[in-house]
């Protein structure tokens, strides 16, 4: 079978199950055979069959490989700015490597790492000050640099290597960088265990850190016995336990023997001279977090029952917190199996949840529980309580605030102050709060009140600087009476998106507004350097210019330029690039983002083919579905598998159309799905036509994953367009029966809903070619290459046209350089096809 398959090998097995699905299928059955095999003849050619790459048409494929630009990371003291290194897209080798999938996770078990992980190859650091050269820091050939950690005190970078050179000298290793010395030294063998993520945290001064490493002695993984020891076996006797549908979960005891051998850990201590002392017994540990003050340990462990039907976060788990003897001080929580979840949005599980420390105090746990027994479908005064207890954990906790919403966070300022969010999804309310810690009878003060999708409505997020142990707090400046924060806005509105920063007064909740970004270029806080905000630190980018690091300062009006990156793909300097706005036929505005190539003239060049890239979003309100959240500004290039580049191919683009899907009141937004989806579309399509850009016998509408979806249907319930191309998408939502994206309600409740939205249930109605691609390893929640695989076969048989393309090794997005290009060369090859020359034929 080709490796790239073009699925071609499912023939008419699916008819007999179709019948039942579509009660004219009996009739055409015969001549829907017949005008499939007349079409499989004429478009499947042995060049389609070749198992080999395809490369998209120039100058595409030479953009593909040009080094992305840096990413940066500045020190908490914001003296020292860290340039990484960002790779090309990887090849396909590099996807090839051994995985093992158990309870909903990767891993890769040469390095005991995560499968196909995203490393940078190289590091700079630099004084962040104007003019400062690069220094590039020396490491072993080939780097795979990930998990970076600033020390509190800013004077060392920690961070991995993933080493893969000798089957002997295999795995993750330790290393930190002297940032005074520009100096970078290893640590530790390459022992590392980050199965749960990063392996390592930083202890106060220079204690050095704590970190998970491989149990040593740990023998060879467990095998599977040949033969079965009796039946996998499952039962249920009237407990409810709704689930969404994962991937890769715990199967038989070898898969649970697995789990055992692969994320058992043993915790330590690592000395800034690469001394390594165990910190307590290896368990199954799933974090090791000191506290601020580094005196106590946090310790989470996963512990059996373990269950095949959900994934690993929400098998039982214990914390506990330990002395740094590694002695057992106190059991914060022991959770049971959260396999009975309610699936109605904002639901949660039943105990202590999101445990951690206080960043304003040197060891004080919170953590919050739910109120309401969890089950967000329940009527409740409250919901959620915030609780706390400093060290040495004897006392009884204090509830310190009670939620009307679910708990959404919390910013901690110092001991008589604090900030919390609370959410509901199904009125999309907020609230922010400010808290006494110290007084907890002291009444919360509202700060902010707004449905959290009216993006006009936000007053921004509270800025957050290094504590007194290092950890982030709030930003405050001022005595008890006149004490201020700042916040940093996102600053959406009808004439655009102008980030701003103000400063707020709690006493009176008055705000100041200290600066905000002007002009045709996209600027945003990067942070806030003194106490006043009078020097600050800023990003600015425009459509022609990439992102650059400035240093502002207010009072004089005056910055000073700290990056100057050039762009990476020049040929993309001169697109036309515009935030257009357009109304639907019920009178509610729309907008998306329109690109057309270099230098083209609508009146002298005509209409061009054009593509739309969609994804629907859920509102309960139409003032907050018609509101501008783009930048016109952006520096925009294209990356991956981006359809920006088919603009070098003579495409115009619309991309990002809004398509809000309203349901307010009582009202649920999907059960008008349909209807609200083709009119979005067709006041997309009036205007581009209106304005000339585009002709209606050369468009195509595309998406990934939901907006394959949404393309789709598109396809069957409209004529708009000439083509689709839908890329890892869902299609028949009675396989995802408890829930899909904003819909919390199961396939039992509202079978009509879930039956109306699917495309595949209407595959009868697709009489435009469809593009579906899909890769063969996704593992994404509800976008099972089944999903893929089932469309195609109801197109093929009831005659329509459709090419199917599995992606080997690839996953819910597509990351190797060979599935990238051909995924490019796919999508120009279908429009050229079926859209590009449609105006002719």
């Amino acid at each position: 079978m080709s490796q790239l398959l073009v699925t071609d090998i499912f023939r008419f097995a699916s008819i007999t199950c179709l019948i039942a699905l579509f009660p004219s299928l009996p009739v055409l059955a015969q001549q829907a055979e017949q005008q499939a095999d007349q079409q499989a003849n004429q478009q499947v050619t042995p060049q389609d069959n070749q198992p080999t790459w395809k490369n998209p048409p120039d100058p595409i494929a030479s953009m593909l490989d040009v080094e992305p630009l840096p990413r940066t990371l500045i020190s908490p003291d914001n003296q020292w700015m860290i340039e990484l290194v960002r790779p090309a897209l990887p090849p396909i080798e590099q996807l090839a490597e051994p995985v093992v999938a158990i309870a909903g996770r990767k891993i890769n078990p040469d390095t005991w790492g995560p499968s196909r992980e995203f490393a940078y190859i190289g590091m700079r650091i630099r004084a962040l000050a104007p003019d400062s050269p690069a220094r590039t820091i020396a490491l072993p050939a080939n780097p795979r640099i990930r998990n970076l950690r600033w020390s509190h005190d800013s004077r060392h970078l920690a961070f991995t290597l993933t080493r893969d050179t000798a089957p002997n000298n295999t795995g993750i290793e330790l290393w930190v960088l002297d940032v005074a010395t520009a100096q970078a030294r290893q640590l530790t063998p390459p022992r590392l265990s980050a199965v749960n993520g990063s392996p390592c945290d930083w202890l106060p001064g220079s204690q050095g850190l704590v970190c998970t490493t491989r149990r040593e002695n740990v023998g060879t993984p467990p095998e599977p016995s040949p033969i079965p020891t009796g039946p996998v076996i499952e039962s249920t006797a009237g407990r409810v336990a709704p689930a969404r549908t994962y991937t890769n979960l715990l199967q038989n005891a070898h898969n649970e023997a697995l789990l055992d051998y692969y994320f058992t850990a043993q915790p330590v201590q690592v000395s800034l001279s690469g001394e390594i002392t165990p910190l307590g017994e290896a368990g199954l540990i799933r974090n090791l977090l000191p506290s601020p003050d580094g005196k106590w340990l946090l310790r989470s462990t996963y512990h059996r029952p373990f269950s095949y039907q959900v994934p690993l976060y929400r098998f039982p788990v214990r914390y506990e917190v330990l002395d740094r003897n590694a002695r057992v001080v106190h059991t914060v929580a022991d959770l049971d199996l959260a396999d009975n979840i309610p699936i109605v949005r904002d639901s949660v599980r039943l105990g202590r949840r999101i445990i951690s420390w206080r960043a304003d105090q040197p060891a004080t746990l919170f953590w919050v529980e739910a109120l309401d027994g969890g089950d967000a479908g329940k009527s409740a005064s409250f919901r959620d309580g915030l609780w706390s207890l400093p060290a040495p954990f004897t006392a009884e906790p204090e509830l310190l605030w009670r939620s009307q919403f679910r708990f959404a966070g919390v910013t901690w300022g110092k001991d008589n102050l604090a900030l919390v969010s609370e959410r509901w999804f199904k009125s999309r309310q907020t609230r922010r709060w400010q808290i006494n810690p110290t007084n907890p009878e002291t009444s919360p003060r509202l700060i902010e009140e707004r449905d959290y999708q009216d993006a006009y409505a936000s007053i921004g997020n509270p800025v957050t600087k290094p504590g007194p142990y290092g950890w982030s707090t709030l930003h405050l400046e001022g005595d008890r009476g006149d004490e201020t924060m700042y916040l940093d806005g996102y600053g959406a509105s009808p004439e655009g998106v102008f980030p701003f920063l103000d400063r707020y007064r709690f006493a009176d909740g008055s705000t100041e507004r200290l600066w905000q970004a002007e002009g045709e270029n996209y600027t945003y806080l990067d942070r806030i350097l003194d106490a006043e905000a009078t020097q600050i630190l800023i990003r600015r980018q425009s459509p022609s210019q990439p992102s650059n690091l400035y240093r502002l300062d207010r009072q004089r009006n005056n910055e000073a330029a700290l990056t100057d990156y050039a762009d990476p793909l020049a040929w993309y300097a001169n697109t036309q690039k515009e935030l257009v706005q357009y109304t639907r036929a019920d009178g509610l505005p729309l907008n998306a983002t329109l690109y057309l190539p270099p230098n083209y003239d609508p009146k002298r060049d005509g209409p061009l083919p054009t593509l739309l890239w969609v994804y629907p979003r859920e509102f309960k309100s139409r003032e907050a579905a018609g509101q501008v959240t783009k930048s016109a500004y952006r520096f925009t290039r294209p990356q991956m598998d981006s359809v920006l580049f088919l603009l070098t191919q003579g495409y115009a683009v619309l991309h990002s159309p809004t398509m809000p899907i309203i349901g307010e009141g009582e009202q649920k937004p999907n059960d008008t799905y349909i209807e609200q989806l083709v009119t979005s579309a067709e006041a997309a399509v009036d205007y581009l036509v209106a304005r000339g850009v585009s002709d209606r016998n050369r468009l195509a509408i595309s998406g990934h994953s939901y907006g394959a979806f949404t393309a789709a249907n598109l396809l069957a319930h409209s004529d708009l367009f000439q083509a689709g191309i839908a890329r890892s998408g869902a299609y028949n939502r009675s396989l995802t029966p408890f829930g899909f994206q904003g819909e919390d309600r199961t396939f039992w409740d509202a079978p009509e809903t879930y039956t109306q939205m699917s495309p595949f249930f209407a595959a009868d109605q697709i009489n435009e070619p469809l593009l579906l691609i899909h890769g063969a390893d996704d593992s994404n929640s509800g976008t099972f290459p089944m999903q893929t695989e089932r469309l195609y076969e109801a197109i093929r048989g009831l005659g329509g046209t459709a090419r199917y393309v599995s992606l080997p090794m690839e996953g819910h997005s597509y990351r190797s350089r060979e599935a990238v290009g051909h995924v490019l060369w796919e999508m120009v090859q279908w429009l050229d096809q079926h859209v590009k020359g449609a105006g002719e034929q």
